[in-house]
């Protein structure tokens, strides 16, 4: 019964925060979004007592549960693990704990902390490294599902899906995800949970509390025949069959153990009571269901009325004697192909773009554990991982897909570490991560002499005012001018500015935000 009930929790747990990762849409996270608020480490972060005292408590009471319940990747080795056990059966074995590397993680991960030294602790961070895993491997595949859903539902007149851009958002890091993974796999494959008990200063710190948790797994010495089937199948290689003992610094109460003993040996028990005099209690059985009504925006098509073939015929002949008309009039050489649209390239920032309640690059890089989450909930394709090798994983904003939309607090509404503080529209619309800066030389106006204008058009802020090049002649060229005082640094100048590849117009950070 305890095996069953771990297994459910686990699994409900385990698709909310993959699901809340898959989803583009921002629906889930209203239904799904405290379960990423109440992962260990990200809650230490963002200073959240009571989750972490209520963390703790439950630890104290039942032991490691959080390690085989609530942590994704503590379920996502309990799957790989289960391939192995399909392979061979009774495949783990007694080992003595490596506490010289578990503590020395451990320190390494609050040095790295205290020192603002990202790229560590997301290496190190266990709710992290299944973050990058789904956004990087699992949520292109679905949403290539998605897009072909969306055009098998657009055959059919239905607008129930729409199809989304699939891009890579950083190629390292997705390099990253893809080989931690893999050494997940291997791992678990071969001797269970490894990395929880080795590697993982999460299971480590909450090993100090579970030694004197209430509920354990006991040993009855007298029912035992030293069969040794219960150190063979688990996966913490906690338990010593010979001595009778467990390690419950590593035990996560899966419950292999107890469902393997023919004998009744181990029991799940309170302190203080037998094993033999012990009655199991009825227990109340508990379902949970979450359904979450995901609404699609629904796009509207038109559909023109075909004329007739002989008024077709006439509007296409008319059409081809006008354009060679006009061609043998410019006396123009057309070859008759596409124009070739060069991709906008990033312009180099001299200080990078953080999320608007980030309040600041220090602050980001302290709190900041990668997990993705803001990066893969991002509607406007702004959010993707940085590229400093201190901070590999953090996020940062760059404009080549969309801009920051004013209205839009997507990303600190997901956060679950405080590094993206929680916004309004209101004030994001007043907090000022950056301004802009004109580049003269790329400016349509000034190299190609044309018209445009369209920084200032689409500037939520006001902050851009086009005036004459030559201040003595209004009709020169009209220039824009950034007011710095007004400007947020949402980028909708860089993403509209038509001059490619680089923008004339691009959004240099601030180190620090400020309120305007």
């Amino acid at each position: 019964m305890i095996r069953r009930i771990r297994i459910i929790l686990a699994m409900v747990f385990f698709l909310g925060i993959t699901l809340m990762f898959l989803d583009f849409t921002g629906t889930l996270h209203h239904w799904l979004g405290w379960m990423a608020k109440i992962q260990f480490l990200p809650a230490a972060l963002a200073l959240n007592v009571l989750v972490i005292v209520v963390l703790l408590c439950l630890t104290l009471v039942f032991g490691r549960v959080y390690c085989s319940v609530i942590c994704p990747l503590g379920v996502m080795q309990d799957v790989f693990a289960s391939f192995g056990k399909k392979v061979r059966k009774n495949r783990y074995s007694y080992s003595k704990p490596m506490a010289w590397l578990r503590y020395m993680m451990l320190v390494i991960m609050i040095v790295a902390i205290v020192a603002g030294v990202g790229s560590i602790v997301q290496l190190l961070a266990p709710y992290s490294a299944y973050g990058r895993i789904a956004t990087m491997l699992l949520q292109p595949l679905w949403q290539l599902g998605n897009n072909g859903l969306a055009a098998i539902a657009e055959r059919a007149d239905s607008y129930a899906f729409y199809s989304v851009d699939v891009w890579m958002k950083s190629l390292p890091v997705l390099f990253v995800a893809l080989t931690t993974m893999i050494i997940l796999f291997v791992l678990a494959w071969r001797n269970g949970r490894t990395y929880c008990n080795t590697i993982c200063p999460v299971g480590t710190v909450l090993g100090f509390v579970a030694r004197l948790s209430f509920f354990k797994v006991r040993f009855d010495a007298d029912k035992c025949r030293n069969c040794s089937l219960c150190s063979k199948n688990c996966k913490a290689s906690c338990i010593d069959y010979k001595n009778h003992s467990v390690d419950y610094s590593r035990c996560v109460v899966c419950g292999d153990c107890i469902e393997k003993c023919n004998f009744g040996a181990l029991k799940y028990r309170l302190s203080g009571f037998s094993g033999s005099s012990s009655r199991s209690s009825n227990s109340s059985r508990s379902s949970s269901s979450s359904n979450s009504n995901s609404s699609n925006p629904q796009t509207t098509s038109y559909n023109q009325n075909t004329t007739d073939a002989p008024r077709r015929s006439f509007l296409v002949s008319s059409s081809v004697l006008l354009a060679t008309a006009a061609i043998a009039q410019d006396k123009k050489i057309v070859d008759g192909g596409l124009a070739v649209i060069k991709q906008k390239v990033a312009p180099q920032r001299q200080t990078p773009l953080t999320p608007p309640g980030s309040l600041s690059a220090s602050n980001m890089a302290k709190r900041c554990t990668g997990c993705q989450l803001c990066v893969s909930e991002c509607p406007n394709g702004v959010l993707r991982p940085t590229m400093d090798l201190l901070h590999i994983m953090q996020p940062v904003m760059s404009y080549e897909r969309g801009y920051c939309r004013p209205e839009c607090t997507r990303c600190s509404d997901v956060c679950p570490a405080g590094a993206i503080k929680s916004l309004d529209g209101a004030e994001k619309s007043s907090i000022q991560i950056g301004h802009a800066v004109w580049i003269r030389k790329n400016c349509l106006p000034v190299a190609d002499g044309i018209e445009c204008g369209n920084c200032e058009r689409h500037c939520p802020s006001g902050a851009i005012e086009m005036v004459p090049s030559d201040p003595d002649d209004e009709t020169s060229a009209y220039i824009p001018v950034v007011n710095e005082a007004r400007c947020i640094g949402c980028g909708a100048c860089e993403y509209v500015c038509p001059s490619r590849p680089f923008p004339a117009i691009y959004v240099e950070g601030h180190e620090v935000h400020r309120t305007i």
